[in-house]
């Protein structure tokens, strides 16, 4: 996939006058805490955790980091697989995404986002359900 920011908005929510969603986030190494947290609950969590049972996991939290580094603004373009092809057989359902969002929407509050910021970025997530649940 090659999409950015600009590619799931039309910049408004990524930006606005205290700089980037990125910035206000904290940068790469905020968000790849985000990441850590974030992955640290999914595979805690047996109703998702069979998802990421053969996955390389360093290598998941890497391409994680920078799709959300790149869907909130950050100077970087995320390079992994198209979002249905990289999701096409796994099964995920619409209760399956919604535990994730919930696991997301968790790991930015306990590090401190902003309401506004974490809706923002549960936005981006949101945008792309229909291709991972292979609508």
């Amino acid at each position: 996939m090659t999409e950015t920011s600009a590619d799931h908005n039309d910049g408004d929510d990524a930006t606005d006058e205290d700089g980037t969603l990125y910035e206000r986030l904290g940068g790469r190494d905020a968000i790849a805490s985000v990441v850590e947290d974030f992955y640290d609950r999914m595979l805690d969590d047996e109703r998702v955790a069979d998802f990421f049972e053969d996955v390389d996991m360093a290598r998941q939290r890497a391409h994680q980091t920078q799709f959300l580094s790149s869907v909130t603004g950050g100077p970087v373009e995320y390079s992994g697989a198209d979002m249905r092809e990289a999701h096409e057989g796994m099964g995920i359902t619409d209760e399956d995404y919604d535990i994730v969002g919930g696991h997301l929407d968790a790991s930015l509050a306990d590090a401190g986002v902003a309401d506004t910021d974490r809706e923002a970025v549960i936005a981006e997530v949101e945008a792309l359900r229909d291709p991972i649940v292979g609508r």
